[in-house]
């Protein structure tokens, strides 16, 4: 979280700005994207919900951290297809797809990420999705076939038993981030039967790149403890900007400039205005970007590097998604017959922001195990008891038993 408090020195004056540019070679205008009809609602739902599960995880942890929306809601709209009763509605409308069919929300997830992965040559962008399953657990044929279809998911049966079915997971996490993501696993319960597997990887050039000698330290002011130096960049170049009511953003844009960075400096203490954050915000920040012209203007900005790791159970409960997490409410029927819960939902990132551009990585896990057999309760302490009639819950007798005789 503190590092966004870094933006507060983006437009102090230093040094003679240095940054590279090929103006006559630098695109005008972000390359088309065509939609279904509601796909546009999808996206901003689901931007809604991203924005959401960013506020609930910043507001309880402390220092850096990065989730990746797409990749979260990516996964759980594969679990969703596995979803009966109100495991489904809770799921479908925490990602705001209410007004979607099952069938209606694959088809618009296929048809953004095809040509997200292509709208820039200048951008390696890669998204891949696994399902692994223990290989004596029988997964339903239809549930198998909509992977494959609206998810190009990769399937496979393994010996959860083994390592080297831990192995092959965390290696398939490692392969789809370009080695950003080595591990996501350490240990597979024994209850484990599925993992629902999502992988993001984007590395892309700034338009306008910094030049790596004007890099200097300079000072740093955390909300909390003393300044301290740290690898600013410099430069001098066009970008866009908006003034909201309490922050200021600010967007750098990659390639040909259908993706860039937003950076927002809110104007008091960054935990004040977490509190605030929600989906018309950012809208409202981003419709301002939209309409705003890029001006040029003197940049200072932290570089900064690192990598995070976040079970989502509790922020997910929170938002509304709560029989899935627990084994006797939970339905995913449509995975299996068998009684199964989700036992964790768990993201780690990576992200690398430097003079050249973003390099940024996401795996998304869902772990879903066996419902545990009750373990017996044993009443070998003191106690209290009752009788009590249920309708009118009158209390007909009540007593305690320290040690008991017959």
């Amino acid at each position: 979280m503190k590092l966004l408090i870094a933006i507060s020195v983006l437009l102090v004056s230093l040094l003679t700005p240095g940054c590279k540019k090929e103006d006559d070679k630098i695109p005008q205008s972000p390359k088309p994207i065509n939609l279904p009809a509601k796909a546009g609602l999808m996206i901003s739902q689901s931007n809604s919900f991203g924005i959401d599960l960013f506020r609930e995880t910043a507001l309880t942890e402390e220092g850096n951290l990065m989730l990746s929306p797409l990749s979260a809601s990516t996964a759980l709209s594969m679990l969703l297809n596995g979803c009966g009763a109100e495991t489904y509605t809770q799921i479908r409308d925490m990602l705001g797809y209410e007004s979607l069919s099952l069938d209606e929300i694959n088809e618009n997830y296929n048809s953004l990420v095809s040509q997200l992965l292509t709208i820039d040559p200048k951008i390696q962008l890669a998204l891949a999705n696994a399902v692994w399953y223990r290989q004596d657990f029988e997964v339903k044929t239809l549930f198998l076939d909509r992977m494959h279809t609206a998810f190009k998911a990769r399937t496979g049966s393994l010996d959860f038993l083994s390592p080297e079915a831990l192995t092959t997971i965390n290696n398939w996490a490692k392969d789809n981030t370009n080695g950003k993501i080595e591990k996501v696993l350490d240990e597979i319960s024994p209850d484990a039967v599925m993992f629902l597997m999502n992988a993001l990887y984007f590395k892309g050039d700034w338009t306008y790149k910094f030049d790596k000698s004007a890099t200097a330290p300079l000072p740093f002011y955390p909300e909390t403890g003393n300044a301290a130096d740290v690898d600013m960049m410099k430069a001098e170049f066009p970008f866009k900007s908006f003034y909201g009511n309490n922050y200021k953003a600010i967007e750098l844009p990659y390639g040909q400039q259908n993706f860039a960075m937003v950076l927002v400096l809110p104007s008091g203490p960054l935990g004040s205005f977490m509190n605030e954050f929600n989906g018309p915000v950012w809208l409202e920040i981003t419709s301002g970007l939209d309409a705003s012209t890029a001006q040029t203007s003197e940049l200072l900005m932290p570089k900064f590097r690192f990598d995070f790791e976040k079970v989502l159970n509790d922020q997910l409960k929170a938002m509304g998604m709560t029989n899935a997490f627990n084994p006797t409410m939970a339905d995913l029927s449509g995975i299996s017959d068998e009684d199964i819960f989700v036992s964790f939902v768990k993201q780690n990132t990576f992200v690398d922001v430097n003079e050249e551009g973003t390099e940024a990585a996401a795996v998304t896990t869902i772990g879903i195990e066996y419902t545990s057999i009750p373990e017996p309760v044993v009443i070998d302490k003191p106690f209290i008891f009752a009788i009590r009639e249920r309708l009118t819950n009158t209390l007909l007798f009540i007593g305690k038993v320290e040690l008991p005789a017959y």
